[in-house]
């Protein structure tokens, strides 16, 4: 039986190979080929290892940092039919990052217990999310139509527990990566991928 004619691995001429396994086109190309895979396999091996430092030297706060992203995308994508949880609009143009935000209905900086507490994370505008300020009017009416959306979403005990007092969670790295393993799942779950 004649094998069909196959383009070299390493100098790219046609040959007729001897059997289907063959690669190259002489002993000359195998003996590149064989450096090339070798290089190739190092490189893989030095990547992975690469990566494993990587992981290694990471902080408490590139952990919370990771999980925070993992965690917003997630709400973004269980909210995803609803409306802006302070405005109410369900369309918004276009902006730069994406068009929504998960809001938190008590900050991360002033309630970091609460950070992960789906509760108290909902779909939001960017403009209802960020840059009204403090003081400013807007953002008294956000914080007002929040809290009376989040009253009509999940309920006035739940919304008075999440105002009420709660103990300090000291999130290890472990924890961090557990959380952040809990909501990929999720995230993965919500797009339907396997």
């Amino acid at each position: 039986m004649i094998n069909k004619i196959k383009t070299c691995k390493v100098c790219t001429v046609d040959y007729q190979p001897a059997n289907t396994m063959q690669k190259v086109c002489s002993m000359v190309c195998a003996i590149d080929f064989a450096k090339q895979k070798t290089i190739k396999e190092k490189t893989k091996q030095f990547n992975k290892e690469t990566r494993q430092r990587k992981q290694q030297l990471k902080s408490r706060n590139d952990w919370i940092k990771e999980t925070q992203q993992v965690f917003n995308k997630y709400i973004r994508l269980r909210d995803k039919d609803l409306p802006c949880i302070s405005c109410g609009r369900a369309e918004v143009e276009y902006t730069r990052g994406g068009q929504w935000d998960c809001g938190h209905y008590l900050s991360r900086g002033a309630r970091p217990e609460l950070r992960f507490e789906e509760l108290n994370a909902h779909k939001q505008c960017k403009s209802c999310n960020g840059g009204s300020g403090k003081y400013a009017k807007k953002g008294h009416t956000v914080a007002a139509s929040y809290r009376a959306s989040l009253i009509n979403k999940i309920g006035l005990d739940s919304v008075e527990w999440l105002e009420g007092p709660h103990e300090i969670p000291k999130l290890t790295i472990d924890d961090l990566k557990a959380i952040k393993e809990k909501y990929r799942l999720k995230v993965k779950q919500l797009e339907g991928k396997p």
